[in-house]
């Protein structure tokens, strides 16, 4: 493959838990050769454009949305869309020529994956979660590849085009800061829904700190989403707690490293991110994730023993703060937890796709 002339395009995304890993694959594809024209194709949501921009990708968008889990209404318009969507997506396709097309989830996967299967272009899949989503379980019947993240995937009809490699971990870009100092002696709790916040846990943890004795050993690291943000920045002000409060942070791998206690959502991209960092996690499933897929994600760190899962319906400050101090006043778990979820880690996920996808795009040229 000419190394100057590769394109591969990377379907999908609006959510971190699809973009993060995509964005992954696509620097161990620059890595590996420079040259490499990287094209992500999305729906163009303001999250989507603003990690990508972050990132320095170029990005398109094609009109599409989602169909499971909506109502009537809903599932009709996103009917409709598909040919329009096909078609936008057909075109992008033909106008960049790619080697190889490459699916992360999430609503603009579909449409790219099957134009560029329809179009001759070789195609493959990554999937995040230890449950596929509708996309992805569909898409699988057709695809060259699917890559999965964990060794016991379920709802994928087993066969050589699965390989296990691992879910590919974001690093931080050039421009964001790896600095960050708690101050000396203080227990790190870093608290994140998710990119999109998650007011269950931002209620609980807060409420936990009403419970909670000696505020002064405390540092707090919250990601709260748009929703929260400033009602929980209020909250640990007039507490006294010391915190770092966000609605987003660009630097989490950077903070994820100085935490001593993860609480957090149970997306493909957090999984990930708690395994490769070692950090002992409380898991709190998203109740209305599509088939379940966060459940299955915690059970299989809390099975291993590196992490603790608790319901969301079982989520209260009183059951927060009982959880928050034992972990606080128990190093040994945290260690024990820690160890076992390093060794969960798939470190060079994005490296094995990206060789495997650019093998795959040169032999689709040739």
């Amino acid at each position: 493959m000419n190394k100057t002339h590769c394109c591969i395009i990377i379907a999908g995304g609006r959510t971190g838990g699809h973009l993060f890993p995509g964005i992954a694959v696509a620097a161990a594809v620059l890595k590996k050769n420079p040259g490499a024209d990287i094209l992500f194709v999305g729906t163009g949501e303001s999250f989507e454009m603003s990690v990508l921009k972050q990132y320095r990708f170029r990005h398109e968008k094609i009109l599409s949305s989602g169909f499971k889990g909506k109502n009537l209404t809903d599932k009709l318009v996103s009917l409709i869309k598909m040919p329009v969507s096909l078609f936008q997506a057909a075109k992008i396709i033909r106008r960049t020529n790619p080697g190889l097309v490459l699916g992360v989830g999430g609503f603009a996967s579909g449409p790219v994956v099957l134009a560029a299967k329809l179009m001759g272009i070789k195609t493959a899949v990554q999937e995040q979660n230890a449950f596929p989503g509708l996309t992805n379980r569909i898409l699988s019947y057709f695809t060259d590849v699917v890559f999965t993240s964990f060794s016991k995937t379920h709802g994928f009809k087993s066969g050589k085009k699965l390989i296990y490699t691992g879910n590919p971990v974001r690093t931080l870009p050039a421009w964001a800061s790896e600095e960050f100092c708690a101050p000396p002696g203080c227990f790190t709790l870093l608290v994140t829904g998710g990119s999109q916040g998650a007011s269950s846990i931002n209620n609980a943890v807060t409420g936990a700190f009403t419970k909670i004795r000696d505020l002064d050993s405390f540092f707090i690291i919250h990601q709260t989403g748009d929703k929260d943000e400033t009602a929980v920045r209020i909250f640990y002000e007039k507490t006294g707690i010391s915190a770092c409060v966000s609605r987003f942070f660009h630097n989490m791998p950077s903070l994820q490293t100085k935490a001593d206690l993860m609480v957090c959502r149970a997306g493909a991209g957090t999984i990930s991110e708690i395994t490769a960092r070692s950090k002992p996690a409380v898991l709190v499933p998203y109740p209305h994730a599509a088939d379940d897929h966060q459940t299955y994600n915690a059970a299989a760190l809390a099975d291993a023993g590196a992490a603790v899962m608790i319901s969301d319906r079982d989520l209260s400050p009183d059951s927060m703060a009982e959880i928050i101090e034992y972990f606080k006043d128990n190093p040994e778990k945290r260690r024990t937890m820690a160890v076992k979820a390093g060794q969960l880690s798939t470190p060079k996920a994005d490296e094995t796709i990206a060789a495997i996808i650019m093998a795959m795009a040169e032999k689709g040229k040739a």
